[in-house]
């Protein structure tokens, strides 16, 4: 005997909890169900454990999609601004984090994100939704609703919603299983790729950055798509940082992409500043006072090696200017990423085109419902895929 709701929602992270408690407190009687042993996993781990819980720069154009009219609706009934009401409802602390160019608009918990979780467990408890942890689906039939056969028991409902989040993280209970309920129902699924994910490479480059391990600096990285002003990170296998993060998303497999060392900066103009400044003066050593200095050593031995104990004076201006724009655009091919283990997201997905903007029910089945990562909708680094997370789920839960 199925045990009935008017709503089951898979999955306890942002969007599922959100979904479940919006409907709840409009009188639906809602079941959540997580495959892992515990609700909000991934909120619990965002922000080096301090949630990065939203952005208050939320814009449409801060978001991926085949569509990219498709998250203004959701974006602009549930934003920033309610989200953060939530927050200060709570009494939860919370600060914007600050970058080299000033606040970034990125909002934490001062103290854990363990009190973000623990504010959706206060709002779905008092709404009355019942969660199920450890809890595996393992056949969904469409019949006069929606019918679940899982390890918990068989449970029904009126309306289904898919919140099983994507690829990323598997650790962390990220799965394929909500683009396989997708197929099992007719949806179009659009390419998957791990995104704001570091770039690992090999040969010279990979030795060079292993040994730069841990150094970080300010740059501008680029493609033909998109750029980024923000932090750089050197590691043992590649790249990463806020910057590299931020253009995976635009990256395609097999192209280069460019580092600018010194962003703001004119630099063949800066570099023949110094030559008349400290004519007697090497290269290495004013550099060292705008890049890392172990950088600044590994960039002479790739870069100028055989000028490298030249004073200024013997360098000529054309030289000089040569190696500026070098530095200014420093083309670099990654031989891939570090995939979907270290993704923070997953990139494409449930087609929006099946779905509604308003709602996020799907067109060819009524009742079902597919919010969050599982839907292709993307948001850049910073808080931001919390937001769509946060208004899709939401956005289906007035619609249940």
């Amino acid at each position: 005997m199925s045990a009935s709701f008017d709503t089951i929602v898979l999955g306890a992270g942002a969007a599922g909890l959100m979904c479940a408690i919006t409907a709840a407190r409009r009188g639906r009687r809602v079941l959540v169900l997580e495959r892992s042993n515990r609700i909000g996993k991934k909120i619990l781990m965002s922000g080096g454990g301090r949630c990065n819980f939203t952005n208050l720069h939320v814009a449409p154009d801060r978001f991926l999609s085949a569509n990219p009219h498709f998250c203004k609706s959701a974006l602009a009934r549930y934003t920033q601004w309610d989200f953060i009401e939530r927050v200060e409802g709570h009494s939860i602390d919370y600060f914007e984090k600050e970058t080299v160019n000033g606040l970034s608009g990125q909002l934490f918990c001062r103290e854990s994100s363990k009190r973000i979780v623990a504010m959706l467990r206060a709002d779905a408890d008092a709404a009355g939704v019942q969660i199920h942890t450890g809890c595996e689906t393992r056949h969904v039939v469409r019949k006069e609703g929606y019918h679940l056969e899982t390890s918990a028991g068989q449970f029904a409902a009126d309306c289904l919603v898919v919140a099983t989040g994507a690829l990323s993280i598997p650790s962390l209970g990220g799965s394929g299983f909500g683009y396989a309920l997708a197929g099992q129902f007719g949806l179009d699924l659009l390419p998957r790729h791990a995104g704001l994910v570091p770039f690992t490479f090999e040969g010279s480059d990979k030795a060079l950055f292993s040994r730069l391990s841990g150094v970080s600096c300010e740059v501008i990285a680029s493609n033909a798509r998109a750029h980024f002003r923000e932090d750089l990170l050197f590691t043992h296998r590649g790249l990463s940082g806020p910057v590299v993060l931020q253009l995976s998303s635009y990256w395609r497999p097999g192209e280069p992409f460019a580092l600018n060392l010194l962003p703001g900066e004119d630099a063949p103009e800066r570099f023949m500043a110094w030559k008349r400044q400290n004519p007697r003066a090497r290269l290495r050593s004013p550099l060292a006072q705008v890049l890392p200095r172990k950088l600044v050593g590994e960039l002479e031995d790739r870069f100028w090696p055989e000028r490298a104990e030249r004073p200024l004076a013997e360098w000529s201006d054309d030289v000089l200017a040569t190696l500026g724009r070098q530095l200014q655009h420093w083309s670099l091919t990654p031989s891939g990423t570090e995939g979907y283990r270290k993704a923070e997201v997953t990139l494409g997905g449930v087609n929006t085109d099946g779905l509604s903007s308003k709602t996020m029910e799907t067109t060819s089945n009524p009742g079902l419902f597919f919010i969050g990562e599982v839907v292709d909708v993307t948001g850049h680094l910073g808080g931001f895929n919390f937001q769509w997370a946060w208004s899709s789920g939401h956005a289906a839960g007035l619609a249940l």
